[in-house]
Protein backbone atom coordinates (compact mmCIF):
# COMPACT_ATOMS: atom_id res chain seq x y z
CA UNK A 1 0.00 0.00 0.00
CA UNK A 2 3.13 2.13 1.11
CA UNK A 3 4.00 2.40 -2.68
CA UNK A 4 1.30 3.04 -4.57
CA UNK A 5 1.06 5.97 -2.04
CA UNK A 6 4.05 6.92 -3.06
CA UNK A 7 3.91 6.64 -6.42
CA UNK A 8 0.87 8.72 -6.27
CA UNK A 9 2.50 11.64 -4.61
CA UNK A 10 5.83 11.51 -6.97
CA UNK A 11 3.24 12.09 -9.76
CA UNK A 12 1.12 14.86 -7.89
CA UNK A 13 4.62 16.61 -6.93
CA UNK A 14 5.73 16.32 -11.10
CA UNK A 15 2.58 17.56 -11.75
CA UNK A 16 3.15 20.45 -9.31
CA UNK A 17 6.25 21.06 -10.55
CA UNK A 18 4.84 21.63 -14.03
CA UNK A 19 2.46 24.29 -13.20
CA UNK A 20 3.12 27.55 -14.07
CA UNK A 21 3.79 30.40 -11.38
CA UNK A 22 1.19 31.76 -12.39
CA UNK A 23 -1.34 28.92 -12.08
CA UNK A 24 0.25 28.11 -8.99
CA UNK A 25 -0.42 31.14 -7.13
CA UNK A 26 -4.04 30.81 -8.40
CA UNK A 27 -4.20 27.38 -7.04
CA UNK A 28 -2.68 28.43 -3.87
CA UNK A 29 -5.00 31.37 -3.02
CA UNK A 30 -8.12 29.29 -3.92
CA UNK A 31 -6.73 27.01 -1.10
CA UNK A 32 -6.17 29.36 1.01
CA UNK A 33 -9.71 30.65 0.93
CA UNK A 34 -11.41 27.57 1.13
CA UNK A 35 -9.43 25.85 3.90
CA UNK A 36 -10.57 29.94 5.73
CA UNK A 37 -13.85 29.48 4.96
CA UNK A 38 -14.34 25.74 5.73
CA UNK A 39 -12.65 26.87 9.17
CA UNK A 40 -15.06 29.72 9.43
CA UNK A 41 -18.24 27.25 8.83
CA UNK A 42 -16.88 24.60 11.43
CA UNK A 43 -16.15 27.36 14.10
CA UNK A 44 -19.68 29.45 12.99
CA UNK A 45 -21.37 25.73 12.74
CA UNK A 46 -20.55 24.81 16.39
CA UNK A 47 -21.27 29.06 17.90
CA UNK A 48 -24.88 28.81 16.71
CA UNK A 49 -25.66 24.88 17.48
CA UNK A 50 -24.25 25.94 21.15
CA UNK A 51 -26.83 29.19 20.92
CA UNK A 52 -29.75 27.45 19.47
CA UNK A 53 -28.97 24.64 22.01
CA UNK A 54 -29.00 27.31 25.33
CA UNK A 55 -32.22 29.08 23.89
CA UNK A 56 -33.91 25.66 23.73
CA UNK A 57 -33.02 24.83 27.15
CA UNK A 58 -33.91 27.26 28.57
CA UNK A 59 -37.62 27.89 26.70
CA UNK A 60 -37.85 24.42 27.99
CA UNK A 61 -36.84 25.27 31.81
CA UNK A 62 -39.26 28.14 31.61
CA UNK A 63 -42.52 26.29 29.99
CA UNK A 64 -41.56 23.41 32.52
CA UNK A 65 -41.57 25.80 35.96
CA UNK A 66 -45.03 26.69 34.59
CA UNK A 67 -46.57 23.12 33.96
CA UNK A 68 -44.66 22.45 37.51
CA UNK A 69 -46.68 24.97 39.20
CA UNK A 70 -50.06 23.71 37.70
CA UNK A 71 -48.94 19.95 38.46
CA UNK A 72 -48.51 21.26 41.95
CA UNK A 73 -51.74 23.05 42.42
CA UNK A 74 -54.43 20.98 40.37
CA UNK A 75 -52.09 17.46 41.62
CA UNK A 76 -50.00 15.60 38.99
CA UNK A 77 -53.07 13.01 38.58
CA UNK A 78 -55.93 16.39 37.74
CA UNK A 79 -53.93 18.86 35.64
CA UNK A 80 -55.37 19.58 32.66
CA UNK A 81 -52.94 19.20 29.49
CA UNK A 82 -54.51 20.47 26.42
CA UNK A 83 -54.75 18.54 23.57
CA UNK A 84 -51.65 18.56 21.25
CA UNK A 85 -51.70 21.62 18.63
CA UNK A 86 -49.95 19.42 15.98
CA UNK A 87 -45.96 21.78 16.47
CA UNK A 88 -43.97 22.39 19.22
CA UNK A 89 -43.39 21.71 22.61
CA UNK A 90 -44.56 18.31 24.00
CA UNK A 91 -45.49 17.64 27.62
CA UNK A 92 -45.35 14.05 29.82
CA UNK A 93 -46.31 13.95 33.71
CA UNK A 94 -45.26 11.15 35.28
CA UNK A 95 -47.04 10.07 38.49
CA UNK A 96 -45.54 8.60 41.48
CA UNK A 97 -46.21 5.57 40.65
CA UNK A 98 -44.25 5.65 37.48
CA UNK A 99 -47.09 5.85 34.66
CA UNK A 100 -47.10 8.71 32.69
CA UNK A 101 -49.93 11.00 31.17
CA UNK A 102 -49.52 12.94 27.72
CA UNK A 103 -52.10 15.20 25.85
CA UNK A 104 -54.09 13.90 23.24
CA UNK A 105 -53.19 13.25 19.94
CA UNK A 106 -49.02 14.37 21.07
CA UNK A 107 -46.29 12.11 19.20
CA UNK A 108 -44.56 9.79 21.47
CA UNK A 109 -41.81 10.26 23.31
CA UNK A 110 -38.73 8.00 24.39
CA UNK A 111 -39.74 6.11 26.90
CA UNK A 112 -38.83 7.67 30.95
CA UNK A 113 -34.84 7.20 31.25
CA UNK A 114 -33.59 5.48 34.63
CA UNK A 115 -32.18 9.38 35.50
CA UNK A 116 -35.46 10.72 34.36
CA UNK A 117 -37.25 8.90 36.90
CA UNK A 118 -34.89 9.10 40.04
CA UNK A 119 -35.77 12.68 39.42
CA UNK A 120 -39.86 11.64 39.99
CA UNK A 121 -38.80 9.83 42.68
CA UNK A 122 -36.90 13.00 44.76
CA UNK A 123 -34.15 11.66 44.07
CA UNK A 124 -32.48 14.98 42.50
CA UNK A 125 -34.39 18.21 41.44
CA UNK A 126 -33.93 18.67 37.52
CA UNK A 127 -32.57 17.03 34.50
CA UNK A 128 -31.88 17.92 30.86
CA UNK A 129 -31.27 15.16 28.48
CA UNK A 130 -31.76 14.31 25.28
CA UNK A 131 -33.47 11.44 23.66
CA UNK A 132 -34.33 9.50 19.85
CA UNK A 133 -37.44 8.02 18.60
CA UNK A 134 -38.72 6.92 15.96
CA UNK A 135 -39.90 10.58 14.87
CA UNK A 136 -36.18 12.03 15.43
CA UNK A 137 -34.44 13.29 18.41
CA UNK A 138 -36.02 15.27 21.41
CA UNK A 139 -34.29 17.75 24.33
CA UNK A 140 -36.39 16.70 26.93
CA UNK A 141 -36.35 18.97 30.20
CA UNK A 142 -37.40 16.92 33.66
CA UNK A 143 -38.56 19.25 36.53
CA UNK A 144 -39.64 17.74 40.11
CA UNK A 145 -43.21 18.59 41.09
CA UNK A 146 -45.31 16.96 43.78
CA UNK A 147 -44.86 13.63 44.10
CA UNK A 148 -43.57 13.08 40.52
CA UNK A 149 -42.02 14.98 37.87
CA UNK A 150 -43.17 17.16 34.41
CA UNK A 151 -41.31 16.35 31.33
CA UNK A 152 -41.26 18.97 29.00
CA UNK A 153 -39.48 18.03 25.43
CA UNK A 154 -38.77 19.81 21.82
CA UNK A 155 -38.10 18.06 18.49
CA UNK A 156 -34.55 18.96 17.78
CA UNK A 157 -34.59 20.89 14.69
CA UNK A 158 -31.46 20.67 12.69
CA UNK A 159 -33.48 23.03 9.87
CA UNK A 160 -31.45 25.95 11.13
CA UNK A 161 -27.79 24.46 10.87
CA UNK A 162 -28.23 23.24 7.60
CA UNK A 163 -29.84 26.34 6.00
CA UNK A 164 -26.76 28.06 7.45
CA UNK A 165 -24.66 25.24 6.29
CA UNK A 166 -26.07 26.11 2.96
CA UNK A 167 -25.30 29.43 2.82
CA UNK A 168 -22.05 29.18 4.29
CA UNK A 169 -21.25 26.25 1.53
CA UNK A 170 -22.48 28.94 -0.93
CA UNK A 171 -20.85 32.34 0.18
CA UNK A 172 -17.84 29.67 0.07
CA UNK A 173 -18.14 28.37 -3.79
CA UNK A 174 -18.28 32.58 -3.81
CA UNK A 175 -15.40 33.51 -2.09
CA UNK A 176 -13.31 30.67 -3.28
CA UNK A 177 -14.18 31.44 -7.04
CA UNK A 178 -13.61 35.45 -6.47
CA UNK A 179 -10.34 34.55 -4.72
CA UNK A 180 -8.94 32.34 -7.51
CA UNK A 181 -9.91 35.38 -9.77
CA UNK A 182 -8.49 37.68 -7.70
CA UNK A 183 -5.17 35.51 -6.85
CA UNK A 184 -5.04 35.05 -11.05
CA UNK A 185 -5.46 39.09 -11.08
CA UNK A 186 -2.60 39.60 -8.35
CA UNK A 187 -0.23 36.87 -10.20
CA UNK A 188 -0.64 38.56 -13.33
CA UNK A 189 0.18 42.05 -12.25
CA UNK A 190 2.70 41.04 -9.83
CA UNK A 191 4.30 38.57 -12.96
CA UNK A 192 3.57 41.36 -15.24
CA UNK A 193 7.39 42.60 -14.83
CA UNK A 194 8.77 38.76 -15.25
CA UNK A 195 6.83 38.39 -18.04
CA UNK A 196 8.35 41.33 -19.61
CA UNK A 197 11.68 40.92 -18.72
CA UNK A 198 11.44 37.08 -19.66
CA UNK A 199 10.43 38.33 -23.29
CA UNK A 200 13.30 40.92 -23.34
CA UNK A 201 15.65 38.12 -22.57
CA UNK A 202 14.22 35.83 -25.18
CA UNK A 203 14.78 38.97 -27.50
CA UNK A 204 18.51 39.40 -26.46
CA UNK A 205 18.81 35.65 -27.18
CA UNK A 206 17.60 35.79 -30.46
CA UNK A 207 18.72 39.09 -31.61
CA UNK A 208 22.22 38.45 -29.76
CA UNK A 209 21.64 42.51 -29.16
CA UNK A 210 23.27 43.01 -25.94
CA UNK A 211 22.94 46.88 -25.86
CA UNK A 212 19.25 46.77 -25.25
CA UNK A 213 18.64 47.27 -21.37
CA UNK A 214 15.58 46.29 -19.76
CA UNK A 215 14.01 48.99 -18.56
CA UNK A 216 13.78 49.57 -14.84
CA UNK A 217 10.33 49.18 -13.45
CA UNK A 218 8.93 47.48 -10.52
CA UNK A 219 10.03 47.55 -7.20
CA UNK A 220 11.99 45.57 -4.58
CA UNK A 221 13.12 41.85 -5.59
CA UNK A 222 12.01 43.08 -9.31
CA UNK A 223 13.99 45.66 -9.39
CA UNK A 224 17.02 44.03 -8.35
CA UNK A 225 16.35 41.61 -10.63
CA UNK A 226 16.33 43.72 -13.42
CA UNK A 227 19.37 45.80 -12.24
CA UNK A 228 21.17 42.20 -12.02
CA UNK A 229 20.60 41.16 -15.39
CA UNK A 230 21.02 44.59 -16.96
CA UNK A 231 24.46 44.48 -14.71
CA UNK A 232 24.74 41.16 -16.55
CA UNK A 233 24.40 42.30 -19.82
CA UNK A 234 26.80 44.97 -19.37
CA UNK A 235 29.60 42.81 -18.57
CA UNK A 236 28.72 40.35 -21.08
CA UNK A 237 29.01 43.63 -23.74
CA UNK A 238 32.26 44.75 -21.85
CA UNK A 239 33.44 40.90 -22.49
CA UNK A 240 32.57 40.82 -26.23
CA UNK A 241 34.25 43.87 -26.97
CA UNK A 242 37.17 42.84 -25.48
CA UNK A 243 36.92 39.62 -27.39
CA UNK A 244 36.58 41.77 -30.53
CA UNK A 245 39.49 43.92 -29.47
CA UNK A 246 41.58 40.88 -28.80
CA UNK A 247 40.55 39.43 -31.87
CA UNK A 248 41.58 42.72 -33.71
CA UNK A 249 44.84 43.30 -32.23
CA UNK A 250 45.70 39.65 -32.28
CA UNK A 251 45.09 39.94 -36.02
CA UNK A 252 46.92 43.21 -36.28
CA UNK A 253 49.69 41.96 -34.40
CA UNK A 254 50.47 38.43 -35.94
CA UNK A 255 50.01 40.03 -39.70
CA UNK A 256 53.54 41.37 -39.59
CA UNK A 257 55.59 38.12 -38.77
CA UNK A 258 53.50 35.92 -40.38
CA UNK A 259 53.75 38.30 -43.93
CA UNK A 260 57.74 38.09 -43.52
CA UNK A 261 57.70 34.79 -42.55
CA UNK A 262 55.52 33.91 -45.58
CA UNK A 263 58.02 35.70 -47.63
CA UNK A 264 60.92 34.74 -46.58
CA UNK A 265 59.59 30.74 -46.74
CA UNK A 266 58.27 31.39 -50.57
CA UNK A 267 61.68 32.85 -51.27
CA UNK A 268 63.80 29.44 -49.96
CA UNK A 269 61.14 27.43 -52.19
CA UNK A 270 61.09 29.52 -55.21
CA UNK A 271 64.76 29.28 -55.52
CA UNK A 272 65.40 25.81 -54.24
CA UNK A 273 62.51 24.60 -56.99
CA UNK A 274 64.97 26.96 -59.68
CA UNK A 275 67.83 25.18 -58.31
CA UNK A 276 69.91 28.62 -57.49
CA UNK A 277 69.31 28.49 -54.38
CA UNK A 278 73.23 27.90 -53.62
CA UNK A 279 74.13 30.63 -56.26
CA UNK A 280 71.49 33.30 -55.21
CA UNK A 281 71.96 32.86 -51.79
CA UNK A 282 75.30 32.84 -50.28
CA UNK A 283 76.05 30.58 -47.17
CA UNK A 284 76.35 33.99 -44.86
CA UNK A 285 72.83 35.14 -46.60
CA UNK A 286 70.85 31.76 -45.92
CA UNK A 287 72.46 31.67 -42.71
CA UNK A 288 71.07 35.18 -41.91
CA UNK A 289 67.31 34.15 -43.48
CA UNK A 290 67.30 31.13 -41.72
CA UNK A 291 68.09 33.23 -38.33
CA UNK A 292 65.08 35.47 -39.72
CA UNK A 293 62.95 32.39 -40.04
CA UNK A 294 63.56 31.24 -36.67
CA UNK A 295 63.63 34.51 -34.85
CA UNK A 296 59.76 35.14 -36.72
CA UNK A 297 58.50 31.54 -35.39
CA UNK A 298 59.82 32.38 -31.92
CA UNK A 299 57.78 35.71 -32.17
CA UNK A 300 55.03 34.15 -33.20
CA UNK A 301 55.26 31.19 -30.30
CA UNK A 302 55.86 33.94 -27.63
CA UNK A 303 53.36 35.97 -29.35
CA UNK A 304 50.22 33.72 -29.15
CA UNK A 305 51.70 32.52 -25.47
CA UNK A 306 50.30 35.74 -24.31
CA UNK A 307 47.71 36.06 -26.35
CA UNK A 308 46.85 32.71 -24.88
CA UNK A 309 47.44 33.58 -21.56
CA UNK A 310 45.84 37.06 -22.23
CA UNK A 311 42.24 35.72 -23.28
CA UNK A 312 41.87 33.01 -20.62
CA UNK A 313 41.47 36.39 -17.89
CA UNK A 314 41.49 35.79 -14.35
CA UNK A 315 39.93 32.05 -15.05
CA UNK A 316 42.60 29.54 -13.39
CA UNK A 317 42.27 26.25 -12.14
CA UNK A 318 45.44 27.78 -9.70
CA UNK A 319 44.80 27.73 -5.91
CA UNK A 320 45.16 30.74 -4.10
CA UNK A 321 47.65 30.59 -1.16
CA UNK A 322 49.64 32.11 1.20
CA UNK A 323 53.47 32.60 -0.24
CA UNK A 324 56.75 34.06 -0.06
CA UNK A 325 56.41 36.25 -3.30
CA UNK A 326 61.10 36.41 -2.59
CA UNK A 327 60.97 32.76 -3.93
CA UNK A 328 58.52 33.99 -6.96
CA UNK A 329 60.93 36.21 -7.73
CA UNK A 330 64.23 34.46 -7.59
CA UNK A 331 62.83 31.81 -9.65
CA UNK A 332 61.38 34.38 -12.25
CA UNK A 333 64.90 36.22 -12.20
CA UNK A 334 66.41 32.14 -13.17
CA UNK A 335 63.83 31.70 -16.08
CA UNK A 336 64.64 35.31 -17.06
CA UNK A 337 68.67 34.45 -17.24
CA UNK A 338 68.20 30.68 -19.08
CA UNK A 339 65.73 32.17 -21.88
CA UNK A 340 68.52 35.63 -22.18
CA UNK A 341 71.75 34.52 -21.42
CA UNK A 342 73.02 38.04 -21.70
CA UNK A 343 70.82 39.77 -19.15
CA UNK A 344 71.76 40.79 -15.56
CA UNK A 345 69.52 40.86 -13.41
CA UNK A 346 70.36 42.33 -9.41
CA UNK A 347 68.70 40.80 -6.90
CA UNK A 348 68.23 42.95 -3.61
CA UNK A 349 64.55 40.89 -1.91
CA UNK A 350 64.05 40.33 1.72
CA UNK A 351 61.33 37.98 2.27
CA UNK A 352 57.52 39.45 2.31
CA UNK A 353 54.46 36.82 2.50
CA UNK A 354 51.80 37.78 -0.05
CA UNK A 355 47.93 35.37 -1.00
CA UNK A 356 48.34 34.70 -4.47
CA UNK A 357 48.51 32.70 -7.11
CA UNK A 358 52.29 31.35 -7.37
CA UNK A 359 52.60 30.90 -11.36
CA UNK A 360 50.18 33.93 -12.09
CA UNK A 361 52.65 36.22 -9.92
CA UNK A 362 55.88 34.58 -11.49
CA UNK A 363 54.70 35.27 -15.04
CA UNK A 364 54.60 38.71 -14.07
CA UNK A 365 57.54 39.26 -12.38
CA UNK A 366 59.20 37.08 -15.74
CA UNK A 367 57.45 39.93 -17.82
CA UNK A 368 58.70 42.87 -15.94
CA UNK A 369 62.49 41.51 -16.06
CA UNK A 370 61.93 40.92 -19.44
CA UNK A 371 60.43 44.14 -20.14
CA UNK A 372 63.12 45.91 -18.61
CA UNK A 373 65.75 43.28 -19.55
CA UNK A 374 64.95 44.35 -23.57
CA UNK A 375 65.91 48.34 -22.73
CA UNK A 376 69.10 47.73 -19.88
CA UNK A 377 72.45 48.21 -22.45
CA UNK A 378 74.42 45.24 -21.93
CA UNK A 379 76.96 46.48 -18.92
CA UNK A 380 73.80 47.75 -16.66
CA UNK A 381 71.83 45.41 -15.21
CA UNK A 382 68.44 44.76 -14.68
CA UNK A 383 68.04 45.97 -10.63
CA UNK A 384 65.10 43.74 -9.12
CA UNK A 385 64.20 44.99 -5.29
CA UNK A 386 61.55 43.51 -2.76
CA UNK A 387 60.80 44.78 0.27
CA UNK A 388 58.19 45.17 2.82
CA UNK A 389 56.43 48.63 3.39
CA UNK A 390 53.77 49.37 5.81
CA UNK A 391 51.02 46.52 5.27
CA UNK A 392 52.44 45.69 1.24
CA UNK A 393 54.79 44.04 -0.42
CA UNK A 394 56.96 46.47 -2.81
CA UNK A 395 58.40 44.78 -5.91
CA UNK A 396 60.72 47.26 -8.23
CA UNK A 397 62.20 46.73 -11.29
CA UNK A 398 64.34 49.50 -13.04
CA UNK A 399 66.50 49.77 -15.62
CA UNK A 400 69.26 51.95 -17.27
CA UNK A 401 67.58 52.28 -20.68
CA UNK A 402 65.58 55.47 -22.05
CA UNK A 403 62.84 55.36 -19.95
CA UNK A 404 59.15 55.76 -21.05
CA UNK A 405 58.44 59.31 -22.54
CA UNK A 406 55.17 60.87 -20.69
CA UNK A 407 52.89 60.65 -23.42
CA UNK A 408 53.32 56.93 -23.64
CA UNK A 409 52.98 56.75 -19.77
CA UNK A 410 49.18 56.34 -19.85
CA UNK A 411 49.04 54.24 -22.04
CA UNK A 412 51.69 51.57 -21.50
CA UNK A 413 49.72 48.82 -20.18
CA UNK A 414 47.15 48.58 -22.66
CA UNK A 415 47.09 45.58 -24.89
CA UNK A 416 49.66 45.38 -27.85
CA UNK A 417 50.31 49.32 -27.51
CA UNK A 418 54.08 49.61 -28.80
CA UNK A 419 55.53 53.52 -28.05
CA UNK A 420 57.32 54.33 -31.37
CA UNK A 421 60.59 53.65 -29.85
CA UNK A 422 59.77 50.28 -29.52
CA UNK A 423 58.49 49.21 -33.09
CA UNK A 424 62.21 48.00 -33.94
CA UNK A 425 62.31 46.08 -30.12
CA UNK A 426 61.26 42.81 -30.09
CA UNK A 427 58.16 41.83 -28.11
CA UNK A 428 54.09 42.20 -28.66
CA UNK A 429 53.18 44.40 -26.45
CA UNK A 430 50.99 42.50 -24.21
CA UNK A 431 53.85 41.91 -21.26
CA UNK A 432 53.07 45.23 -19.59
CA UNK A 433 49.55 43.96 -20.20
CA UNK A 434 49.49 40.64 -18.42
CA UNK A 435 51.60 42.06 -15.27
CA UNK A 436 48.73 44.33 -14.74
CA UNK A 437 45.79 42.02 -15.26
CA UNK A 438 47.72 40.01 -12.79
CA UNK A 439 48.41 42.66 -9.97
CA UNK A 440 45.09 43.53 -10.67
CA UNK A 441 43.43 40.42 -9.93
CA UNK A 442 45.37 40.32 -6.46
CA UNK A 443 44.09 43.26 -4.85
CA UNK A 444 47.42 45.29 -5.94
CA UNK A 445 48.25 47.95 -8.30
CA UNK A 446 51.29 48.66 -10.82
CA UNK A 447 52.89 51.66 -11.47
CA UNK A 448 55.66 53.24 -13.52
CA UNK A 449 57.90 56.05 -13.03
CA UNK A 450 61.41 56.95 -13.99
CA UNK A 451 64.49 55.37 -12.16
CA UNK A 452 67.37 57.14 -10.76
CA UNK A 453 69.18 55.60 -13.70
CA UNK A 454 67.30 57.50 -16.18
CA UNK A 455 65.60 54.43 -17.38
CA UNK A 456 62.08 53.18 -16.41
CA UNK A 457 60.86 52.14 -12.86
CA UNK A 458 58.21 50.00 -12.47
CA UNK A 459 56.11 49.18 -9.06
CA UNK A 460 54.15 46.89 -7.81
CA UNK A 461 52.83 46.76 -4.71
CA UNK A 462 50.48 44.21 -3.40
CA UNK A 463 48.78 43.41 0.02
CA UNK A 464 51.01 41.58 2.43
CA UNK A 465 49.61 38.51 4.35
CA UNK A 466 50.65 36.82 7.38
CA UNK A 467 53.47 34.21 7.46
CA UNK A 468 52.29 30.78 7.71
CA UNK A 469 54.51 30.24 10.34
CA UNK A 470 52.52 32.26 12.53
CA UNK A 471 49.48 31.02 11.99
CA UNK A 472 50.65 26.93 12.98
CA UNK A 473 51.26 25.77 9.52
CA UNK A 474 54.76 25.32 8.09
CA UNK A 475 56.15 28.15 5.86
CA UNK A 476 56.27 27.32 1.99
CA UNK A 477 59.86 28.23 0.48
CA UNK A 478 60.98 27.04 -2.74
CA UNK A 479 63.75 29.27 -3.91
CA UNK A 480 66.13 28.44 -6.89
CA UNK A 481 69.37 29.44 -6.31
CA UNK A 482 70.28 31.58 -9.99
CA UNK A 483 72.82 29.38 -11.98
CA UNK A 484 76.48 29.90 -12.08
CA UNK A 485 77.57 32.40 -14.80
CA UNK A 486 81.69 32.57 -16.15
Amino acid sequence: MSRPAGRGSRRLTRWWRRRSLRTRLTVIAATAIAVCVFLAFQVASELLEWELRDAAEDQLRADSRVLATDAERAGLAQVQLAPYPGSGRLVRVILPDGSIRTPAGQPALPPVSEHAGRVAQGASAVLMESGDSDDGGYLVYTLRAGDGAVQVARAADDGPINEFGFGMLLIGLLCVVGGALVGRAVARTGLAPIDRLTAAAVRVAHTRDLDADIPDEGGGEIRRLIQAINDMLAALRDSRRAQRLLAEDAAHELKTPLTSLRLNAELLIRLDRRGTLDSALPAESRTRLLNDLGAQVAELSTLAAELTDLARGDVSDESTEVIDLADVVVVAATRARSRVPDIEVALDVTSVWVSGRPAGLQRAVLNLIDNAGKWSPADQPVQVRLRAEGASAVLEVDDAGPGIDAADVPRVFDRFYRADSARAMPGSGLGLSIVKRVVDAHGGRVTVARSARGGALLRVDLPAAVPPALNGAPARRTVVPPPSRK
